[in-house]
């Protein structure tokens, strides 16, 4: 049986987060009156990646993790804030950047023209997520979008695909792929539903995870050659 319902993870994968965390870093950073933005930025982003791995692994809550990030960050260079506040601040940067990676638009184009049907799922704030989306060129191609704070759940737990399963008309998990950048959230989460998944792979990483993708493409001409041989 061939795919039909394809869920596409977002950050790394179509929206390009990283030059919108940039450009939202550099906006809030300006707020806050930090001079040297680039030192504060190469503090806080591995440590913001390193706190969304825990929150993964369930050693954190999302709660957690929105609230003091932003005050540990500012603690390494002697400033006390307040966490909550400051995430309340950043958030109204980050959610207006919907930039997305070159060719995204035309993939998304092209999946619908083949008859799939197309799904976000992907974790993060509600709030923030939407707001991307919508000041992106790619919210119209998906039926829904499935956010973690949402599902009350998240990539890679079972339940995350679960819950999905239960919002899909006809859904089946053979019929069903599961395409993303993260190896321990995207690879790990369809591993872990019983649903055959992509790694989206531009960078050439070495799968040094436990999680086995069903296929490997590194970039959007290859993930399409692939989806076409399968309708």
């Amino acid at each position: 049986m061939y795919y039909k319902f394809l869920l596409f993870d977002l950050d790394h994968t179509l929206l390009d987060f990283a030059r919108g965390e940039e450009q939202a870093l550099n906006q809030f950073l300006e707020v806050m009156g930090v001079e040297d933005k680039e030192t504060f930025k190469a503090y806080y982003k591995p440590m913001n990646q390193a706190m969304w791995k825990e929150l993964e692994q369930g050693k954190i809550s999302k709660v957690d993790l929105i609230n003091t990030r932003f005050a540990r960050a500012f603690a390494h260079f002697g400033r006390e804030v307040d966490g909550r506040e400051m995430a309340l601040l950043y958030q109204d940067y980050i959610s207006q950047q919907g930039q997305t990676f070159d060719g995204a638009v035309d993939l998304l184009q092209q999946l619908l023209e083949l008859g799939y049907d197309l799904y976000g799922a992907t974790n993060g704030v509600t709030y923030i997520q939407e707001n991307r989306l919508a000041h992106s060129p790619i919210q119209s191609f998906f039926k829904e979008i499935f956010i973690s704070e949402q599902m009350g759940t998240k990539k890679p737990e079972a339940l995350f695909y679960e819950k999905i399963a239960e919002r899909i008309p006809g859904f089946t998990k053979e019929q069903a792929l599961m395409i993303g950048d993260s190896l321990t959230a995207d690879v790990q989460g369809g591993n872990n539903a019983g649903i055959d998944t992509v790694w989206y792979n531009p960078i050439s990483l070495e799968n040094q995870t436990n999680a086995q993708p069903t296929y490997e493409v590194k970039n959007y001409q290859e993930l399409l050659a692939l989806l076409k041989g399968k309708k």
